[in-house]
């Protein structure tokens, strides 16, 4: 079994900066790639940001030089830092892992949300 926490999400005014993060814990012998994803009322789930376990990241359009992603390998965990708060940033915000549960196998797991709501 592997859990994700996520916490950091909440209320903050156009530009303004909020820090996502998320751990990871149980049955874990790896974990390669973590990211966030995020979902606003009535659209679909779009990825963010995302980093590799050899620390090569990548940002949806939309939040490039604004959002940072980070890693602890150590900790399992995955932070996204945001900066420069945009209203259209509003969302339900999900941390995905890509765990190692035993070698050579495998698979996707997912936070339970946080939400993210910017203010105008």
């Amino acid at each position: 079994q592997v859990q994700l926490v996520e916490s950091g999400g909440g209320l903050v005014q156009s530009g303004g900066s909020l820090r996502l993060s998320c751990a990871a814990s149980g049955s874990i012998f790896d974990v390669y790639s973590m990211g966030w994803y995020r979902q606003a009322p009535g659209k679909q789930r779009d990825l963010v940001a995302l980093i590799t376990s050899s620390d090569l990241t990548m940002y949806a359009d939309s939040v490039k030089g604004r959002f940072t992603i980070s890693r602890d390998n150590a900790k399992n965990t995955v932070s996204l830092q945001m900066n420069s708060l945009k209203p259209e940033d509003t969302a339900v915000y999900y941390c995905n892992v890509q765990v190692v549960v035993t070698p050579g196998i495998n698979s996707p797991y997912w936070g339970q949300g946080t939400q993210v709501t910017v203010s105008s």
